[in-house]
């Protein structure tokens, strides 16, 4: 009886939709996210490989994604390392942003090359960031935007806005600047 009645409310309201107003249909999307690259200018890095023993992601379930930690690698296969921090030697805020967008656009790439078709991405549930950063730095948050802001340029509300954490540690694999994963529920 819930199924029945939740298809004929999806009919219904797409029927309301679509005859009431220039919208398009509830059912269908609206975007296509591999034109949306292409008018943003933006390319993708190529997928990066794991740096150890362990998968670049884990389907479980039929619908859900589990990406593994992706760190800022350059299209030309460059690593974005050192501390952001405000000591001397410490990046910016400014340029651990632009590492955590550049982790954020290798995951995208990961999920282009796993599911073939980015608009089979239904939601970015949950983003875990983490910011190489000095003892004293206490603006992770506003350097994991780099990864949020690219997230949600890319996939737009309400599929790219997502749960998100952000914490600072003394040091990260292979001197990365930081290092993110992702939670993505997808379409079957």
């Amino acid at each position: 009886m819930m199924q029945r009645t939740t298809s004929n409310l999806l009919r219904y309201t797409t029927r309301q939709r679509t005859s009431s107003s220039s919208l398009p249909p509830i059912s269908s999307r609206s975007i296509h996210i591999e034109k949306k690259l292409k008018d943003l200018k933006i390319t993708l890095p190529p997928p990066p490989q794991p740096k150890a023993n362990y998968n670049i992601v884990c389907h479980a379930s039929s619908n859900m994604l589990y990406i593994s930690g992706h760190l800022p690698i350059t299209n030309d296969g460059e690593l974005l390392t050192g501390v952001v921090g405000d000591d001397g030697d410490g990046k910016s805020i400014e340029e651990g942003y632009a590492a955590a967008r550049l982790a954020a656009l290798n995951m995208v790439s990961t999920m282009k090359e796993q599911l073939g078709d980015l608009d089979r991405v239904e939601q970015v549930v949950k983003v875990f960031g983490i910011v190489n950063s000095t003892v004293d730095f206490k603006s992770q948050h506003l350097v994991m935007d780099g990864c949020s802001d690219a997230i949600m340029e890319v996939f737009g509300k309400p599929v790219g806005y997502h749960a998100r954490s952000a914490i600072g540690t003394n040091t990260l694999p292979l001197d990365a600047s930081v290092e993110v994963e992702a939670i993505i529920q997808i379409k079957e």
